[in-house]
């Protein structure tokens, strides 16, 4: 049986997790998407360095768990004279982390758009980037998008990473509940039910505007 109580007396606790577990999302989100579409456009570059940088990116951050790039920032920059709150340390590990995947989803919108929609902006005078942001990227990121939701509530809930960095997030404050009450059961099913209260409405907003975009095409 659930305790309720351990919701009521701990609603504060849960309250603040909850809000830092939405920002550290947000700016993660945010900061995710554009570096994503930044890594996408440098994999499909026509010029070879570019290329590489990409490759590598991707390849070394999917390959790695996100808990190592997360730690990096909280422990590895420090030593070379840049300290980082667990705060920001969780959010930025989770933007580079995140990044890489978001890039993969676009750059396989970016290969799906026709090739002669680039070869129709660049005769018509449009430089390389002017075609990326105004003809192909819109096009790719529309038939992303269901990759693309399923990368953004991922990222909500690899944000329960920054407990390990005293982050302050919705985990942070749920493993000090079970701690100091030895109620587990109920602490972490409530702590469950606050990330289905940020994961549902934003796959059911995926779902409406993904079909939204089917019938307008």
């Amino acid at each position: 049986m659930l305790d309720f109580s351990i919701l009521t007396n701990h609603l504060p606790e849960y309250g603040e997790g909850f809000l830092n577990t939405i920002k550290a999302s947000v700016f993660a989100l945010l900061g995710s998407f554009v570096l994503g579409t930044i890594i996408a456009v440098f994999r499909i570059s026509g010029f070879k360095p570019l290329r590489l940088i990409g490759a590598a990116y991707v390849e070394f951050i999917r390959n790695i768990p996100i808990l190592i790039v997360v730690l990096f920032f909280f422990l590895g920059l420090p030593s070379l004279g840049f300290k980082l709150d667990g705060f920001q340390a969780g959010t930025l590990g989770l933007t580079v982390y995140t990044a890489a995947f978001i890039a993969e989803a676009i750059r396989a919108g970016i290969q799906s758009v026709p090739a002669g929609q680039t070869e129709a902006a660049r005769s018509s005078g449009m430089t390389y980037m002017q075609t990326m942001l105004h003809v192909v990227l819109p096009q790719a990121i529309k038939l992303v998008i269901p990759p693309l939701s399923n990368q953004f509530i991922n990222l909500i809930k690899n944000s329960s990473v920054l407990t390990i960095v005293s982050g302050f997030d919705l985990m942070y404050f749920a493993d000090i509940i079970s701690s100091e009450t030895y109620v587990t059961f109920s602490t972490y099913i409530f702590a469950a039910v606050f990330y289905l209260l940020l994961t549902l409405p934003l796959s059911f907003a995926a779902l409406a505007l993904e079909k939204r975009l089917a019938r307008s095409a």
